[in-house]
């Protein structure tokens, strides 16, 4: 794709017979010029009527060939009851069939697509542009990216693969284009730009972190691919946001970026998925802190905490630091700085660059994989409280990170809630809700929250917290409960 050119960027204007208006308003190349538009290096107006009849043609021509259709069914059990007046139920096996997309990135047959596309399938068929199927396996699942990696085999051929792009240099205004198979129509080609990147708090944990894109994605598009104008797979359509009922796309798309990819393949190798780890807790950086340390703008991450003996300890890290770069990559919020770490290589050393006393200094962390200390511990709340039924764990940087959505990396976490649990007629607990006190006492171990909850079996008060509020609730026997702000 060496031979692409900046002048493709017209391309985004061969919108119906704008493009003869366009060209008629041009001028000859040998015509008097008039004074000069303001140019850069990187976008420029048409030249000339042979500029505005460029095409993206060649970019999609490369890139179709590497992104597949994705046919699945899995087996669902049905409750019918055996008839109108009677009260049984019985399971009737159901085959669901759904479709989506996904994108070849190794000649050998691996294939990614959304683990809501094929994680759960029973049967997989692979449709590649040229009209051969596949059958596919499920390789590799990670549903906190929402990400699967298939396998086919392809009889000793050689699969056309995407090059994989490096996500952090996307920009606003990039042109993309999205490949997929929307509403199982066969694979379609959609134009746009990138109307932002890093964008965080869209998914299901704060491990996603996405580029929006205006090019049209809807239902089938899932797992296909987002490319830029060199061919290169930018990032794997996953979501849509939309007021619609039905799902229709309004102009906001979201893709995984490639660099998270990327780490998604490394995993595979593996079967486990872990990040990188710094080992600080960090907050929103306001006006005034930036103002205080001597930054223009409220960009970067304020350090709350170091955890002792962490990479960022090992480095120098201290609270009250402000991140403002990771490896000369800007830092936005803590979201970024989180995703920034995760997309390093554990084990490898990154340049954090920190403003400590409104003077900026460069630090070398050596990441490394978050440790699970204490061990988790899950333990399921024996009968005699409102917890019972509740299943608890201990917290440690390993399953902080599992969890995601900011829980912090010490503490009593709930992760989950059997039907039927007297805590299910309370707003709190729910999975991913931080103990912080039982009858008063503060807690940070599991085995401190069953013995306070066996010591007081009638009349209960506990603390949870979620998101950093704090909400007091009171259980008294029989069956009276209330919760309320702490």
């Amino acid at each position: 794709m060496a031979g692409l050119k900046a002048g493709w960027v017209v391309g985004a204007l061969v919108v119906g017979g704008a493009v003869w208006a366009l060209a008629e308003a041009l001028p000859e190349r040998d015509a008097t010029p008039g004074p000069p538009a303001p140019q850069s290096a990187t976008a420029r107006i048409p030249a000339s009527r042979a500029e505005i009849a460029l095409s993206f043609a060649p970019v999609a021509r490369a890139v179709r060939p590497a992104v597949v259709n994705v046919y699945t069914a899995r087996v669902v059990e049905d409750q019918v009851r055996l008839s109108p007046w009677h009260p049984i139920f019985r399971s009737v096996p159901r085959v669901e069939n759904s479709l989506g997309s996904g994108v070849i990135v190794d000649p050998s047959g691996l294939i990614v697509t959304n683990a809501h596309v094929a994680g759960d399938a029973d049967q997989i068929i692979v449709a590649l542009a040229d009209r051969r199927e596949f059958p596919a396996r499920v390789q590799f699942v990670d549903r906190r990216l929402d990400l699967a990696l298939l396998r086919v085999d392809p009889g000793g051929q050689r699969l056309p693969a995407l090059k994989l792009a490096d996500s952090d240099e996307a920009q606003v205004g990039d042109l993309v284009l999205a490949v997929g198979n929307p509403f199982g129509l066969g694979q379609t080609v959609t134009q746009g730009i990138i109307s932002a990147v890093a964008r965080s708090g869209v998914g299901v944990s704060d491990a996603q972190y996405f580029i929006q894109t205006d090019a049209a994605i809807n239902q089938g598009n899932s797992g296909g691919a987002l490319v830029n104008l060199k061919g290169e797979l930018l990032g794997i359509n996953t979501q849509i946001l939309t007021p619609d009922a039905q799902g229709g796309f309004v102009g906001i798309g979201f893709a995984v970026p490639s660099n998270m990819v990327r780490v998604f393949l490394r995993a595979a190798g593996t079967g486990r998925l872990q990040f990188a780890w710094l080992g600080t807790h960090a907050e929103p950086l306001s006006t005034d802190d930036a103002r205080r340390a001597g930054l223009e703008s409220p960009l970067g991450a304020r350090v709350v905490e170091v955890h002792p003996d962490s990479p960022a300890d090992r480095a120098g890290i201290r609270a009250g630091d402000i991140i403002v770069a990771v490896d000369g990559r800007e830092v936005g919020d803590p979201a970024g700085l989180r995703y920034l770490v995760a997309t390093r290589d554990p084990g490898s050393e990154s340049r954090v660059s920190v403003v400590r006393a409104g003077r900026r200094m460069e630090l070398i962390a050596r990441l490394a994989i978050p440790p699970e200390v204490p061990p988790r511990n899950l333990t399921r709340v024996p009968p005699g409280s409102i917890l019972s039924g509740v299943t608890i764990a201990n917290l440690s940087p390993a399953l902080a990170q599992e969890l995601g959505a900011g829980v912090p990396d010490r503490g009593v976490v709930v992760v989950g809630i059997d039907a039927g649990s007297p805590a299910q007629v309370l707003p709190r607990p729910r999975p991913g809700d931080v103990i912080e006190a039982v009858n008063g006492a503060p807690v940070q171990r599991v085995e401190e929250v069953v013995a306070r909850l066996q010591a007081s079996p009638g009349r209960t008060r506990f603390r949870v917290a979620r998101a950093g509020q704090s909400v007091e609730c009171l259980f008294e026997a029989p069956g009276f409960a209330r919760c309320a702000a702490g």
